[in-house]
């Protein structure tokens, strides 16, 4: 007896410290207070930075590591030398950094660094400070960075910079020293190659003097609209102050980066959403599709009113789209988009990188190691979203568009697991198709399995359960199993962690004894349920549902006006399924796999034949290609 209550205390005491790890995370803090003056006419920027780091982990901390971004954007560097020699290099690099003058580059330097007032040392290493603690941090304490540092902004080439294409002023992006992340598998000082980012939570106090002819927006709360005569305060009116310089005073709480950008031509509206977000919209008053960027509010709050009711709701009072960049890239509570677009382009390009306020700026995904998350259930969310908006009366589902890219890649011997570093792809091609294509069908493919309803609970719950916490793909999984009640690690070890692939294919129909027996066949390494669906003669349909064993359970029935019979459990080591039907082949009119199209089976021919007028099997044709 007394054995049975220590297991059971064992047990017990084992499920309360998981259950507290999950709801209880912890997650490193920053307070970043900077003070920046910009140079309009050098480009050149120097900066004083406050940071109070509270170290919220059970480690000491001896060492900080310290991103420099800008150090990309020279010759020679990490980023000039992998685009130089990737197959297949993105059109707005190439050799372009090889090419910057020592005027067009861009730099971070830091010229003092002191802990708790004492100096420290530290290396720069590219894109890296390397930084030595003068005593450690422990657990669960603060202490304190001053910094003085000063930069140059780079021409712009990616993402950051000075006089981008549209001739926008200043896309000042990843333009402060930012701290790395530490977590529970350590410090994420990865060097800036491409990719995407990683930042920690924290409030962002900053102050930006400029010339007085530049109107500028970006992350935060403007706090001092009325005092620089700026309309954030008043219809959105720019005003410009007739000093030399402006002080533009900023606030961001709980993000995990900064970012801004300023132009003497910005034109500056703002529109309030109903329940949602004052969204502000600064662009390029020369810019050639103005009247896009004119029509764009309006967009903006049916989009904020979909989005929040949706996916979950966008917890911030303010978004800000801003004109700049390279193309479109998402920062806490705004974006950078380029300008020179039509209607629908313009909304498309913003509900995308709006949605990263979801699924990286509110959930902050680590991007350099689930850009599939972040990219993926981005592209999920606004191919739903731009069918609202643009097509409601659809009953299309609109993510099926990427199974096409995503079978192109499945075959042609080139695709990598999605687990790869997004740094460390081969192509850029395979890292664009697996992030924003296979991304989103996974999610797609996800409703397939467990219903389309406990995909949409699930991803809602997932928001609510994980914003501020940086969640992993495990948290993915294990909120989509408590929420269909199914298991689901099968499902993410192949599609997530291989590259196997799914092909299924109706093998053989022998009639026997005025009945027809049905046999199944699983080609592809990748196990998963099926639906069968069967049409008779007579016009009735019925589909004949058929588990994986390892599921532990069946989704629920998604159309109540089609008979649905479950099956026996399909065990994943046989590698062939027999369904019996009690009518004979002639009074079958079709049978098919997954007629819903959302199984990313490679080989979808092979899932569907039709009973000919004399009792032939009809299997259909592949389509001729032009």
């Amino acid at each position: 007896m007394k054995k049975i209550s220590l297991l059971v205390l064992a047990i017990s005491t084992l499920f309360l410290t998981s259950f507290a790890q999950e709801q209880n995370r912890w997650q490193q803090h920053v307070n970043y207070v900077m003070n920046v003056n910009m140079n309009v006419e050098n480009h050149k920027f120097t900066g004083v930075q406050k940071l109070t780091y509270t170290n919220n982990s059970p480690d000491t901390l001896t060492k900080v590591y310290y991103h420099l971004y800008f150090n990309a954007f020279q010759p020679g560097s990490m980023m000039d030398t992998r685009s130089l020699n990737i197959i297949d290099p993105d059109s707005r690099v190439g050799d372009r950094i090889a090419k910057l003058s020592k005027d067009e580059i861009g730099y971070q330097k830091i010229n003092s660094l002191k802990q708790d007032g004492k100096d420290l040392n530290y290396q720069i290493v590219g894109t890296i400070a390397e930084v030595n603690l003068k005593h450690p941090i422990l657990p669960h304490s603060k202490t304190i960075f001053d910094m003085e540092f000063e930069g140059q902004v780079p021409v712009q080439i990616r993402r950051s910079g000075r006089n981008s294409k549209e001739d926008i002023s200043y896309s000042m992006s990843q333009w402060y020293p930012k701290l790395s992340e530490y977590d529970y598998e350590g410090w994420h000082a990865n060097p800036y190659i491409a990719r995407e980012f990683h930042g920690v939570w924290g409030d962002f106090d900053v102050s930006i003097t400029i010339d007085s002819k530049y109107v500028l927006g970006g992350s935060g709360y403007l706090q001092n609209g009325n005092e620089i005569g700026f309309g954030y305060e008043d219809e959105g009116v720019a005003i410009k102050n007739i000093g030399k310089t402006n002080t533009w005073h900023f606030i961001a709480p709980n993000v995990h980066d900064f970012m801004w950008a300023a132009d003497p031509d910005y034109i500056h509206t703002k529109i309030q959403v109903p329940d949602g977000p004052m969204v502000h919209m600064l662009y390029d008053k020369n810019t050639a599709d103005i009247e896009a960027w004119e029509q764009l509010p309006a967009y903006m709050v049916n989009m904020f009113g979909f989005m929040n009711k949706t996916f979950g709701k966008y917890p911030y009072k303010q978004f800000s789209v801003v004109h700049g960049g390279d193309g479109g890239m998402e920062y806490p509570m705004s974006t950078l988009v380029t300008g020179n677009r039509n209607i629908r382009s313009l909304v498309g390009v913003t509900i995308h990188e709006a949605f990263h306020s979801w699924y990286q700026g509110v959930l902050g995904f680590n991007e350099s190691k689930y850009p599939w998350m972040d990219e993926g259930f981005t592209s999920w969310a606004s191919a739903i979203t731009s069918q609202h908006i643009f097509n409601p009366d659809s009953k299309e589902n609109p993510s099926l568009r990427s199974y096409p890219t995503y079978f192109y890649q499945a075959l042609s011997g080139a695709e990598e697991p999605l687990t790869t570093h997004a740094d460390h792809y081969i192509t850029n091609r395979s890292y664009g198709i697996n992030s924003y294509v296979k991304g989103s069908v996974i999610l797609t493919q996800l409703g397939y399995v467990i219903g389309e309803d406990n995909l949409m609970k699930g991803m809602r719950r997932f928001f609510t359960t994980w914003k501020f916490r940086h969640p992993t793909a495990n948290d993915h999984m294990r909120v989509m199993e408590k929420v269909s009640g199914l298991e689901l690690d099968w499902y993410y070890e192949h599609f997530v962690n291989t590259t196997n692939q799914i092909d299924y294919k109706i093998d053989t129909l022998i009639e026997v004894n005025n009945s027809t027996q049905i046999t199944l066949r699983r080609i592809g390494e990748m196990m998963m349920p099926i639906d069968l669906e069967i049409e008779y003669i007579d016009g009735t349909t019925e589909l004949r549902y058929i588990p994986l064993r390892i599921m532990r359970g069946e989704k629920p029935v998604e159309n109540n006006d089609l008979m649905r019979i479950t099956e026996e459990d399909w065990p994943w080591t046989h590698p062939t399924y027999e369904v019996q039907l009690s009518k004979p082949i002639n009074e079958i009119k079709r049978i098919e796999i997954d007629p819903s199209k959302r199984m990313a089976d490679v080989d979808s021919l092979t899932n569907k034949i039709e009973v000919g007028e004399n009792g032939e099997l009809i299997r259909p044709l592949p389509e001729k290609k032009e």
